[in-house]
């Protein structure tokens, strides 16, 4: 099964997130959810006598980070398949802890941001990227339109792993606080996504969505024909000679470690 190419989708994001982190060359470094590990990679460069560790679940995904960090010839970088949610760091280990869509999809978030909190020293800090609401995000409206086809649109599953569930201030400042976390500030980062080099591509790229793959399940032949259809058109409409892009929104949260664990 080949893996989504999300460091094309979100090269735009990438470059936000790259610049927010700060990460210094001594900075002992800890990417949540660390994906093929591009983030991961770059906090290296900057980290220059430093260290960085990049965590994920994907086995096949850090396989692919592992061999890009050796033919980029990036060696202060090591990764580890765990749950950041339950896996023990050793305490206070990081000056800063990083993420790109990484940290979603937590069962009890803040169980899990606790957990991250001890692995971070005393006042580090905490950059993560996360999405807004749904319907702030041209992408999964568009989507989610397109396969309603003559369907009345259902409302969105309520599902975990759920891409937006930290799209709302409030929520995230509930979690962070009780974790440990103080100076938390979220800041709107308005970039599209990309999905491929024209629509077919693009086609491929989304149908292997869970948010698609869930919206198709339930029809039959001739209503998932039509439902593909409208998405094909949809994808066709945002093609440019760049690529097919889609306006998405996201936040920036940037949080700092309480002093006393």
């Amino acid at each position: 099964m080949a893996i989504p190419d999300y460091d094309a989708e979100l090269s735009l994001h990438n470059e936000r997130l790259r610049a927010a982190t700060g990460v210094g060359p001594a900075d002992r470094v800890l990417d949540i959810g660390c994906g093929t590990g591009q983030s991961t990679r770059d906090a290296a460069r900057a980290a220059v006598s430093g260290h960085v560790l990049g965590v994920d679940l994907s086995a096949p995904m850090l396989e692919r980070a592992r061999r890009q960090s050796d033919e980029e010839k990036i060696h202060n970088v090591s990764y580890v398949q765990a749950d950041a949610q339950i896996h023990p760091f050793t305490s206070q280990r990081f000056d800063v802890g990083i993420s790109r869509f990484g940290t979603m999809f937590f069962t009890d978030p803040v169980a899990a941001f606790t957990n991250i909190g001890r692995a971070l020293r005393p006042e580090a800090r905490l950059v993560m990227m996360v999405w807004q609401n749904q319907d702030r995000n041209e992408w999964a409206s568009a989507i989610r339109h397109s396969l309603a086809s003559d369907r009345r649109l259902p409302a969105p599953p309520a599902r975990n792993p759920d891409p937006f569930s930290l799209a709302d201030p409030a929520t995230v400042r509930g979690i962070l606080g009780p974790a440990g976390f103080a100076e938390i500030s979220l800041t709107d980062v308005n970039e599209p996504v990309y999905y491929g080099r024209d629509s077919a591509a693009a086609l491929d790229f989304v149908s292997g969505f869970l948010m698609t793959k869930e919206m198709l399940t339930t029809l039959d032949a001739a209503t998932k024909k039509r439902a593909v259809e409208r998405l094909r058109a949809t994808l066709v409409e945002h093609e440019t000679d760049r690529g097919v892009w889609f306006d998405s929104r996201a936040w920036i949260v940037t949080a700092r470690r309480g002093g006393h664990l």
